[in-house]
């Protein structure tokens, strides 16, 4: 089955900047796959490219089987996007912009009277059908933007950070409206800054100066440095840090919350516990834990991104 999404050697420049640079990503029915990079890497520009907002320099874009240079207007009907900030109209109420944006894909009202309703009780929103859209909090407008994405019933999502800045809870839910559509055969492109949700997708593309770094599922991703992750905790960590820091197979250490996880090659991990444990007894450090740890996918990405520079 052909892939509904299906970018081949993409390239975007903007003067002397290239910001997307020979970017190749598929994305099959029923599947939802994650870019995840830093700011400026070139996430935003890559859904524009692939939803028509942009052109290419050079590449192509496929959406459903329709080139979409050749079919500009039929494979975008098979898109439904959200973009990182909130673009309705905030002076319409939420049934409105529905309405309006309906119309505009040419749906009749007859389709899309019922749509509403069915696509507002999907994601919650019905009870504030008749709220403006300035009125609604930043989960529901989210939520809204999702509905306003969905409402002609595209095969295809792009979702660009579509949970950035609202609470924890808001993100969950938000995630099961999406998890539910894929049941339905609808395939997900989405960026994300939150590894959680990048771990929930089906493939993560791992992003930085417009290139794809590395791209496989979750488990695959994480069995790269099976081994490699020593964990730290109990102690002062800034003293633990500089302990840590002092051995030259520590190829990098990264603190998360109240650990720290330093990244070693294969084969000296069992060398830096047992040395790391000693140097902090030696300090009067008898409380600390060093053991090995599954590797998480910050792990993994900073590890990716560290290759990079050095081989820069």
């Amino acid at each position: 089955m052909e892939p509904l999404i299906e970018a081949t050697n993409l390239r975007r420049r903007f003067g002397e900047v290239t910001a997307v640079d020979g970017l190749s990503l598929r994305v099959e029915q029923g599947e939802i796959v994650a870019l995840v990079g830093p700011d400026g890497a070139g996430k935003t520009t890559t859904m524009r490219l692939l939803c028509g907002a942009l052109r290419a320099d050079e590449g192509s874009v496929r959406l459903g089987g329709l080139d979409l240079r050749s079919n500009l207007e039929a494979a975008r009907g098979l898109i439904g996007y959200l973009p990182q900030r909130f673009s309705l109209y905030g002076e319409m109420t939420v049934a409105e912009n529905l309405r309006f944006l309906a119309e505009v894909r040419g749906l009749p009202r007859t389709e899309w009277t019922e749509r509403s309703r069915e696509i507002l009780t999907f994601v919650d929103l019905a009870d504030v059908a008749d709220r403006r859209a300035e009125a609604l909090s930043g989960g529901m407008r989210q939520k809204l933007g999702l509905a306003a994405a969905l409402i002609h019933r595209p095969p295809i999502l792009i979702l660009d950070e579509p949970t950035g800045g609202v609470d924890p809870v808001t993100r969950q839910l938000f995630w099961q409206l999406i998890i539910r559509l894929l049941r339905d055969g609808v395939a997900v492109l989405v960026s994300t800054p939150y590894m959680d949700e990048a771990a929930r997708c089906n493939r993560i593309a791992f992003m930085n100066r417009g290139r794809i770094l590395l791209e496989g599922t979750p488990s695959e991703l994480r069995r790269r440095l099976e081994g490699q992750i020593v964990e730290v905790a109990g102690g002062p960590l800034p003293a633990l840090r500089s302990l840590a820091g002092r051995d030259k197979r520590v190829r990098d250490l990264q603190r998360f919350g109240d650990r720290i996880h330093l990244r070693v090659d294969r084969g000296d991990e069992a060398g830096v516990k047992e040395d790391l444990r000693q140097a902090a007894v030696r300090q009067g450090m008898s409380q600390v834990e060093v053991r090995s740890a599954s590797p998480g996918l910050e792990d993994v990405f900073l590890a990716v991104l560290q290759a990079e520079v050095e081989t820069a």
